[in-house]
């Protein structure tokens, strides 16, 4: 895989002249006297790196902004720009070496926070094609992401941390980090991270989680004392199948009846308007014929009369004598043959109003002659209107005496149908807070099945040889055998842990691990940054055993001639002045502490700007 590197370094301020070095892709070294800021660079990194804390010296007074220029696995520039007092990141695609006034590219922040695209962390992981690493965080095999810290502390060894008895694999004394700090060495060594298990909760869910149960029971345990019958839930569904199969038989047989019952009454409403039109009309067909047979009567009355009148008036002008009775003329007044004369007037009169009557009459009897016949249609009509509705009214009769029961059946059945769904329903609940009950027991407990937590042997065993390979390379002196105890997390050296040993074999054996790690990973094409940062690999040390003996001439030489030939980036903060002829190899910054030379990494005033570095006192460090 493709390594981060190290550009540069960079403290920048207004109107102070930037504090600044320049890393070498092989190898940077910086050496010289004490108190001139070279720790302070270790430091820098690693806060640049994540880091959350960062003391300063009085030298970086003034200075705003802190840059560290990186090359990403592609090739392209990135500069990371954090202030000294704050978690804020800007990331600019640039390479970038004063103050920064421009908008950020990318705004990140150095907290770590799983899966979010504006941690430092998970941004650079991503670079590194690490992001969806997942180690181990316990013993029970849960697991959480990688971390941008856990490889910058395999890579980035502060003074303090190199001469710690702390092992070089473990972050810390808490027994809380060993299982992380031994997951990432695993993977860096066998290129597998840990798989995602469900662990289940931690002591304060757990107790959270008895709670709930408790709860859960007390719920059941009222819904079980609400359901009416002893039925489980297949003898319920059984039975509800059976009476939904009535229901069904049932709902035939009352729409075929209600149906009958609908028509029946709706002819009989039919029929009833239908006689009531025929009584309306009755009535007056009646009332019609009733006026007529007066009206005939009262002709043939008038005819008999006229027929009377006629004949009496006949008689009474030819017998008797005096005053006329038709015009009441005095004798005296009559002309002769007046009586014949008044007789044959009122023969006609009579005659012409029996001729008027008797036209009326005729006229008058076959109207009433067609209203008999039409009282007699109607009143068989009538008849049968009434046989027909006491039919329907039977049929009416009939359906209501059918209906009643059906209904009466129909809400027995439905109400049993209610009952049994109301126990589905309390049996439904119950197996669901009984199913929830027993996912909260469930994760109360521990995985059954953890992921292997250990190192192959074989491949410990390749590390090691590595590990042996360099203290040999290093001529060091009093460790016959060295080797990574994967158990105890620390390095064994001549039968004898790290810890045991005084500060100059702990720092060279927390050096030779380093490098030998960065050495495997990179023969065998596995994660690792790419770079070592290392603040006083070797110092001077005697043997705890015998006469002392310094071997600050051999070792440290053969350490620099090894790490001349380092497959990545080195950079080697140290006091004492690297060989001779290791300096013309590598870009070297050696400060003074005095006005000669470069001083330190901070300029000595703002008014005289730094001097790049030679190989013997100040020189451009080399490309």
């Amino acid at each position: 895989m493709t390594d981060l590197r190290l550009l540069h370094l960079t403290y920048a301020g207004s109107a102070r002249p930037p504090a600044q070095v320049v890393f070498d892709d092989d190898m940077t070294v910086i050496y010289g006297a004490s108190d001139t800021g070279k720790s302070f660079i270790v430091d820098s990194i690693a806060y640049m790196l994540g880091n959350s804390n960062l003391t300063l010296i009085p030298e970086a007074e003034g200075y705003s902004q802190i840059l560290l220029g990186l090359r990403m696995p592609d090739g392209s520039p990135l500069t990371l720009v954090r202030r000294p007092d704050s978690n804020a990141v800007q990331a600019h695609f640039a390479d970038l070496r004063d103050l920064v006034t421009r908008p950020a590219d990318r705004h990140l922040t150095a907290t770590h926070t799983a899966r979010s695209t504006r941690s430092l962390s998970m941004f650079l992981l991503g670079e590194l094609g690490l992001g969806d690493v997942r180690i181990r965080k316990n013993e029970a095999g849960g697991t959480r992401d990688l971390m941008l810290a856990d490889l910058a502390h395999l890579s980035v060894v502060t003074e303090t941390r190199m001469v710690d008895p702390l092992s070089p694999v473990l972050t810390s004394h808490a027994n809380s980090t060993k299982t992380p700090a031994t997951s990432v060495m695993k993977f860096l060594l066998t290129g597998e991270d840990d798989p995602v298990i469900n662990t289940g909760p931690n002591q304060g869910k757990r107790r959270v989680h008895k709670g709930q149960i408790t709860l859960l029971d007390q719920i059941v345990l009222d819904l079980t004392g609400k359901l009416t019958t002893q039925e489980n839930e297949s003898q319920l569904r059984e039975r509800l199948t059976r009476i939904q199969t009535t229901i069904d038989a049932q709902s035939q047989s009352l729409r075929f009846i209600a149906d009958r019952h609908m028509n029946a009454v709706t002819s009989r409403m039919q029929s009833s308007q239908e006689l009531a039109a025929l009584d309306n009309r009755m009535a007056e067909t009646t009332d019609l014929i009733t006026r007529f047979r007066l009206l005939e009567q009262q002709y043939r009355s008038d005819l008999e009369r006229l027929e009377t009148v006629s004949e009496v008036g006949s008689l009474l002008g030819f017998f008797r004598l005096g005053t006329c009775v038709f015009c009441g003329a005095e004798p005296e007044h009559q002309h002769p043959g007046h009586s014949a004369e008044e007789t044959t007037q009122l023969h006609q009169a009579v005659q012409a109003e029996m001729g008027k009557t008797t036209s009326l009459l005729t006229d008058l009897l076959p109207t009433i002659t067609e209203l008999d016949a039409q009282l007699a249609t109607l009143h068989r009509r009538h008849v049968s209107l009434q046989a027909q509705t006491a039919d329907l009214d039977a049929q009416i009769d009939t359906a209501e005496s059918q209906l009643a029961p059906l209904r009466a059946h129909m809400d027995d059945l439905l109400a049993a149908r209610s009952t049994v769904e109301r126990e589905l329903e309390l049996h439904s609940r119950i197996s669901e807070l009984e199913h929830r009950r027993s996912v909260l027991d469930g994760e109360g407990a521990v995985a059954t099945s953890r992921p292997a937590d250990h190192i192959p042997t074989r491949v410990v065993n390749a590390f090691d040889s590595f590990l042996r390979d360099t203290l040999d390379t290093w001529k060091v002196p009093a460790v016959d055998f060295a080797e990574y105890d994967q158990y105890t997390a620390d390095i064994r050296a001549g039968s004898r842990p790290r810890a045991g040993r005084g500060k100059g074999v702990r720092s060279v054996l927390h050096s030779a691990f380093t490098t030998a790690l960065a050495r495997y990973c990179h023969e065998h094409d596995l994660p690792h940054p790419g770079f070592v940062v290392l603040d006083s690999p070797v110092v001077t040390y005697r043997e705890p055993v015998g006469e002392d003996v310094d071997i600050t001439g051999h070792v440290v030489d053969h350490f620099y001639r090894d790490m001349t030939t380092f497959p990545g980036q080195a950079v080697i903060i140290e006091n004492g002045d690297p060989p001779d002829d290791v300096l013309p190899h590598v870009t070297a910054y050696r400060f003074t502490g005095s006005a000669e030379g470069r001083r330190g990494f901070f300029p000595i005033s703002a008014a005289r700007p730094p001097k790049a570095p030679d190989n013997t006192g100040s020189q451009e460090p080399k490309t």
